[in-house]
């Protein structure tokens, strides 16, 4: 497997440069777009689509922070096990509760005003965690996959504020 940061010829980091990252895509999709190899042979026409698939998957996987330090720690060795440890310090489930709280008294007021505040809030304390795991997956590998599971919990639960908004604006 191709090394995503290798492939937009982009340093092996936490911290990009996501316009860099965004030109090296588009350059990489012109090469590679299966349309410029319609009359290539079967083998160069499935390689085209091949390329252009791993370039896509590579571009949304390095574009959002928690799948950016994801795929970090993967490179390491690392899982985050997102999916089977759930363990949470006390703390962050407090804030886990209250930030549904808030949702349902919102969806019960028909208030987009105090979803919109949620979602600030939610984005202030992601972006001091994307800090803290850009730390961490220097010097801290083992304790990076709990703050990138702390990370998708927040993208989560902001893709259910903005659900929810839309279905309040409808």
């Amino acid at each position: 497997m191709q090394n995503y940061f290798a492939l937009f010829q982009l340093p092996q980091q936490f911290e990009l440069d996501l316009a860099q990252l965004d030109s090296q895509y588009r350059k990489l999709q012109a090469e590679v777009h299966p349309d410029k190899f319609v009359n290539a042979s079967p083998a160069e026409r499935m390689q085209s689509m091949q390329m252009a698939t791993l370039a896509n998957e590579a571009y949304q996987t390095l574009k959002q922070p928690t799948s950016r330090a994801r795929y970090l720690l993967q490179l390491q060795g690392i899982a985050t096990d997102e999916e089977n440890n759930t363990a949470m310090p006390a703390d962050f489930l407090m804030a886990q509760m209250e930030w549904r709280e808030a949702m349902e008294d919102a969806r019960f007021g028909k208030d987009i005003a105090a979803l919109d505040a949620l979602l600030k809030d939610m984005r202030t304390q992601a972006k001091a965690l994307q800090g803290q795991v850009a730390n961490e997956l220097e010097s801290a590998p083992a304790q990076a996959a709990l703050t990138v599971r702390k990370l998708r919990f927040i993208d989560k639960v902001s893709e259910d504020v903005n659900q929810l908004i839309a279905q309040l604006e409808d």
